[in-house]
């Protein structure tokens, strides 16, 4: 009988010694997996975080085509140059924006600086006796392109994406929630000069 329960005693002590060290086992594997995961979980995090700075010094390095653009144009202050290869036209943007101003080229009347995020607005006569204003407007088409010229960022492909008509008192045009992309309006008289053609660009 006695020698019954020490035999007893024994299996029990096994037993617990056996499950004591598959327990510590067990403990080790799950650390050493919880390692691996993290390990996994910071290298993926370091990859992010490369890929996030690669592409933000990307978008700060992007270079643009670099041109010397006059600062002054039959003595108003220049902004920038504009070229619209399908209507052939070449212009100065002027700073200046008053009646004088718009007969003799086109002007900045609102928005972002040239070639910056933003909606630049740009006006110009629909005067079919001035080769530096808007009367070829009306022959565009969306898909089309443009160029805005300036002397600190570079030359900027536009492509034109939208084109309507609107009454002289809506300015929604203007507006200037672009998304954080860089756009381009261009604004003139209808041959009857009862709306505003207007001409819709962003950023190639």
């Amino acid at each position: 009988m006695k020698l019954k329960k020490i035999i007893i005693n024994l299996f029990l002590i096994v037993t617990i010694v056996g499950i004591l060290m598959w327990m510590i086992s067990k403990k080790g594997e799950d650390e050493e997996i919880e390692e691996k995961n993290n390990i996994l979980l910071w290298n993926e995090t370091q990859m992010a975080v490369q890929n996030l700075m690669r592409n933000n010094v990307e978008k700060v390095e992007k270079q643009y085509p670099k041109e010397n653009v006059a600062q002054e144009y039959k003595g108003y202050i220049v902004e920038a140059k504009l070229e619209i290869p399908d209507i052939a036209l070449e212009t100065y943007i002027l700073q200046e924006n008053t009646e004088k101003a718009l007969n003799t080229a086109v002007v900045k009347i609102y928005g972002a600086t040239p070639n910056r995020v933003g909606n630049l607005c740009v006006a110009g006569h629909n005067a079919p006796y001035n080769t530096n204003m808007f009367r070829d407007l009306k022959d565009l088409e969306v898909g089309e392109n443009l160029y805005v010229i300036d002397n600190e960022v570079g030359r900027v492909e536009y492509i034109i994406y939208d084109i309507y008509k609107v009454y002289p008192e809506d300015v929604s045009c203007l507006s200037q929630e672009t998304n954080g992309e860089k756009e381009v309006t261009l604004i003139t008289c209808t041959n009857d000069s009862t709306q505003r053609r207007i001409i819709k660009a962003r950023e190639v």
